[in-house]
């Protein structure tokens, strides 16, 4: 344990891509204790998954290297400690990339490598333990056929990486980790927590699901960016963590983004379903937390309340999908509905007979009679029609496809074009969520010197059945009474009282939503119940919705069950990741009180 003082948590990485410049930022800008990093988006372990069917050398994050080599020696002079779930599906491939570009620079790092989640080879003995992997949507268990699984890795919590800090280790290499697990192994470390100090641990939690996803901590993706002044290259956010759990939100001077009140609610509100935020360690009760602006670019974050986690953890699976090819068409003109159905039908009787599912979608919004349409040119006034082909039969999607639309291209519609020629099919990769038993897992630490140690379970843990979500609220008004301003009435974008951020987890899709004040926030309770959800998003009308509420951050999250079916990997959704539904909701017209808009 270095010191009492609150550990200084930056992050360098939300995603595989982010920017490559962020970990020299965050070491060069002022002083940090420990940078993490977060790369392993559900859709990225498919893309890892690929990289290692090719090579099984790789199936990590190569970019992680590349962000460290231009710091690595003032990382190591300034004993910055380093952790990554970069390692991905191979972390002691990236150790031994790390430790190779060290000796290239006549550096000596000690690298930790954490392993225990990669399930893929372990199913069948699993399985034999009456592990039958239920999808979380379907109940379905696991198809056992050969073949039928790519990848599959269980989240791992953090005292693997406590272990590995405490022996002294200067990069700890993590897989599929959660996301907050980074941050709750650095602070649990820096001030020598139990692992049964359930609220600081929670804190630590929700500190990290903060600054996970980078730059969305400090105005990106930021539903009020117009108020946020220098977007160009928002600077990536520090976690000030005391000992109690109690933190500090804030990012180093002179970058540009903000960190405020309204970013950081944003994020804690992102990817979250009921007010548990289950994690392998502890359960955080989203609805403890409370935010206070300290200063320019500083939140407090406290009150966080944690309990026992569940006794199981979340296990990721990629498996064998269906083959899959589309081609889009322009929609142009009048009688929009009419073209679209004369080319579908077409298309059908094309396909009839054949093994193919087709799933025709119109994107664009219609030109409406109020709107000046002498401003309007014929690209802003095209719509779209997606045509979307699924066949377990790589041929039957493949050439036909193509051919099959393009010989409609004379006998259709007037005004048909292609945006693009016809292309070739691709197997997409097919997601199975599922849960694993906590004490079924095999977590080892590698420590530098190659010496492995176990990883125990935590002290206590609870059926998921005694960590329910707590009452959902029924779909009309809110049980308890609330005050709602008074006056006149307007029709205004839902947006202009409330800020959104919407994400997916598996295939759902979670849209959290905020106010600014308690009179806001009483309306929002009022107003927005799930049948006025689902008139105000169509998408949304005939699946299973939850409401959730947390008043000490004036928010309401709905979670849209199976919105995303498939997940981000496979759904046909064209957001395939739910970024911008919470965009369309505030852009949707409602009734609220001229005084509350802003």
């Amino acid at each position: 344990m270095p010191e009492a003082r609150p550990v200084r948590i930056a992050n360098c990485s939300g995603f595989f891509g982010d920017r490559l410049s962020a970990l020299k930022e965050v070491v060069s800008g002022g002083p940090v204790d420990v940078v993490t990093g977060d790369y392993l988006a559900e859709v990225t372990m498919s893309i890892l998954g690929k990289h290692r069917a090719r090579d099984p050398e790789k199936g990590y994050v190569p970019t992680f290297a590349l962000q460290l080599k231009p710091v690595f020696g003032v990382v190591l002079e300034r004993e910055i400690k380093l952790v990554v779930n970069a390692g991905g599906l191979n972390p002691h491939g990236l150790t031994s990339a790390l430790r190779q570009l060290g000796a290239a620079m006549s550096l000596s790092p000690q690298v930790a490598t954490l392993t225990g989640d990669d399930l893929r080879e372990r199913l069948p003995s699993l399985r034999a333990s009456n592990a039958d992997f239920p999808h979380f949507e379907s109940g379905d268990s696991l198809p056992t056929a050969e073949g039928f699984v790519h990848t599959a890795n269980a989240y791992l919590g953090a005292w693997g990486i406590v272990q590995a800090l405490a022996a002294g280790a200067d990069i700890v290499v993590c897989p599929r980790v959660t996301d907050a697990s980074l941050v709750v192994g650095a602070a649990a470390w820096w001030h020598g927590w139990q692992r049964d100090e359930w609220d600081k641990l929670a804190g630590a939690v929700a500190a990290g699901h903060v600054i996970e996803c980078g730059a969305q901590a400090t105005g990106g993706n930021y539903s009020s960016f117009r108020e946020v002044a220098d977007l160009s290259r928002p600077g990536f956010p520090i976690a000030e963590i005391a000992e109690d759990g109690s933190s500090v939100i804030t990012k180093h001077p002179g970058t540009a983004g903000e960190v405020s009140v309204g970013t950081v609610t944003a994020q804690l509100v992102y990817e979250v379903g009921g007010p548990r935020y289950l994690n392998p360690d502890v359960t955080t009760r989203i609805d403890s937390i409370e935010l206070e602006q300290l200063d320019t670019d500083r939140v407090a974050l406290r009150g966080v309340l944690g309990e026992p986690p569940p006794d199981t953890t979340k296990v990721a699976i990629t498996c064998k999908g269906q083959f899959r090819n589309e081609m889009t068409f322009a929609l142009v003109g009048l009688d929009v509905d009419a073209k679209q159905a004369l080319f579908e039908q077409a298309t059908r009787a094309a396909f009839k007979g054949r093994p193919v599912e087709l799933v025709f979608q119109r994107l664009g919004a219609p030109i409406l009679p109020e709107t000046d349409s002498a401003s309007i040119n014929q690209d802003q006034a095209t719509q779209f029609l997606r045509v979307i082909a699924t066949s377990d039969d790589e041929a039957q999607v493949s050439r036909p496809f193509g051919a099959a639309l393009i010989e409609l291209a004379l006998s259709s519609y007037p005004g048909l074009f292609a945006m693009a020629l016809p292309g070739a099919a691709s197997e997409a990769t097919g997601y199975w969520p599922t849960v694993v038993r906590q004490s079924d897992l095999e977590v080892r630490l590698t420590h530098p010197d190659d010496r492995v140690e176990e990883v125990s379970l935590p002290p206590q843990m609870l059926p998921a059945s005694q960590l329910d979500q707590g009452v959902r609220l029924p779909s009309n008004a809110p049980e308890h009474a609330v005050s709602v301003p008074g006056g006149k009435a307007v029709r205004a974008p839902l947006g202009s009282v409330v800020d959104a951020r919407s994400g997916d987890k598996g295939g759902d899709a979670n849209v959290g939503l905020w106010t600014r004040n308690a009179e806001a926030y009483a309306w929002l309770l009022q107003h927005l119940s799930i049948e006025r959800l689902k008139e105000l998003l169509p998408e949304a009308k005939q699946l299973t919705v939850e409401r959730y509420e947390f008043p000490k951050l004036y928010a309401v999250n709905f979670v849209i069950r199976g919105l995303l079916q498939g997940g981000a990997v496979a759904t046909l959704r064209f957001d395939r990741q739910a970024k911008a539904l919470g965009e369309f909701l505030r852009s949707r017209s409602v009734d609220v009180p001229e005084s509350l808009v802003r």
